[in-house]
């Protein structure tokens, strides 16, 4: 059996949709401590237990591993923020992100959909990664959607959902579709354009448009929308996407970096290269929602 390429199994496990947590816990000395995490998971209700699963890699592993009691923050959408500060922020956290204590004395982060309080129930080795399983002592919880996190970027799927609805009769969908250091486009007599295809309606948009890249010989991944906009008569929705599996299906592919050099179709498909050759720098995604003129870019940065 050939060995595993842990690059690809890493991509492989990030096809299952998660939630994002963010862990909170206090080291030894007393010192607040808190990462994030989707390794996340209920495992009993009687007793009532759940796991995260802490890497050895965090420098508050050992806190974590060592702890009494810990909190577990199911966040909500619209706390990428949250999010980014707990995964990545080498400063105090706590400073930047408004928080309480309970009468644990666990840390419980404002705005969340869910807060679970927990004191340790077992800790076990597992790989480059520990199991901590917790008991969960009290909980609270309110009304909303849950932060998703999927081939490592977080998606909104309530504000996906909202920017999909339209009143225009065609939907139009499209693909930025990378290839390592470019970007897979194909020439029009307008100019160039991402992959994109026409759908009858909005909610078979997303098939409409595999099928048609597969048809085209460029099996790909779709992944969150990155610009969503009506131009009056046709709803279009653009969305990342992942490598493709096999080839680039006779598209060109041009430099990322070459841009903002290129004639495109349509002063709207312009805007949004020329915002996607400046957001994979920091791989700080947004979605853009509006019409051909103006709107908003909601961003969803993809974890650290």
């Amino acid at each position: 059996m050939s060995a595993i390429d842990p690059r690809a199994l890493r991509s492989a496990f990030g096809t299952f949709m998660t939630g994002v947590t963010v862990v909170t816990g206090k080291a030894v000395d007393g010192t607040v401590v808190g990462f994030t995490a989707n390794s996340f998971s209920s495992v009993s209700l009687d007793p009532p237990l759940l796991l995260v699963c802490p890497g050895k890699f965090l420098s508050s592993y050992e806190a974590f591993a060592g702890c009494t009691q810990f909190a577990v923050n199911i966040l909500a959408e619209g706390q990428e923020d949250v999010a980014n500060t707990f995964a990545s922020y080498k400063g105090d956290r706590f400073a930047r992100v408004p928080h309480r204590q309970d009468a644990l004395g666990n840390l419980l982060i404002d705005g969340a959909l869910t807060q679970f309080s927990c004191t340790t129930h077992s800790v076990v080795d597992a790989g480059d990664h520990a199991i901590l399983i917790g008991a969960v002592q009290s909980f609270e919880q309110r009304a909303g959607r849950g932060l998703g996190y999927a081939d490592g970027q977080f998606f909104s799927l309530g504000l996906e959902r909202a920017a999909l609805e339209h009143s225009g009769n065609t939907a139009l969908g499209g693909a930025i579709i990378t290839c390592g250091d470019t970007v897979l486009l194909e020439r029009t007599e307008a100019g160039y354009r991402p992959p994109q295809c026409l759908a009858k309606h909005r909610d078979n948009l997303r098939p409409t448009l595999t099928r048609d890249l597969e048809a085209r010989d460029l099996p790909v991944k779709l992944g969150p929308a990155y610009s969503v906009f009506d131009d009056g008569k046709t709803h279009c929705s653009y969305f990342l996407a992942a490598e493709p599996f096999t080839n680039n299906g006779g598209f060109e592919a041009h430099p990322i970096g070459d841009i903002r050099k290129l004639k495109f179709a349509s002063q709207p498909i312009a805007d949004m290269m020329n915002r996607f050759a400046l957001e994979i720098q920091t791989r700080s995604f947004g979605l853009y929602v509006g019409d051909a003129q103006r709107g908003d870019v909601h961003h969803l940065p993809e974890r650290s």
